[in-house]
């Protein structure tokens, strides 16, 4: 099974992200899209300039969908589908974890709680949502 690799950039500017920034190419459009699709404006020549500029972060997607078939990359926040002792969701972002390996979702430093999965669902994301974490952790 052949794994899609692509990217998505945090823009810290304009605040907003931008897909597919690993097709970046002499600032042509059509090459990096909004989530809603429509082609974005940007100065980057390559997917290089947006790894080189700290203007924006960069994420990658983790080959996975949640169980709405929403892709899922680094960044996300999802709900793990599990309930805490007060009956909330249990919510967490995805990172990508050098020693497992791979992406997991992290329960706020206080170690892994899993491997990701697609029985999560995506609702949100670190730089948009910021306050699903800090609901999370009160």
């Amino acid at each position: 099974m052949k794994r899609e690799i692509k990217f998505r950039a945090w823009d810290k500017v304009h605040e907003c992200y931008l897909y597919d920034v690993q097709g970046a190419y002499d600032m042509l459009s059509g090459c990096v899209k909004h989530e809603n699709g429509e082609d974005a404006v940007y100065d980057e020549e390559c997917f290089a300039g947006f790894l080189d500029n700290e203007q924006y972060i960069v994420e990658q997607y983790t080959g996975l969908h949640d169980k709405n078939g929403r892709e899922i990359y680094e960044g996300d926040v999802l709900d793990i589908g599990l309930r805490n002792q007060d009956g909330k969701p249990v919510i967490a972002p995805v990172s990508y974890e050098t020693y497992a390996a791979g992406y997991v979702l992290d329960n706020g430093g206080n170690g892994i709680w899993q491997r990701l999965t697609e029985e999560c669902e995506v609702i949100g994301n670190i730089f948009e949502n910021p306050e699903l974490l800090e609901e999370n952790h009160d």
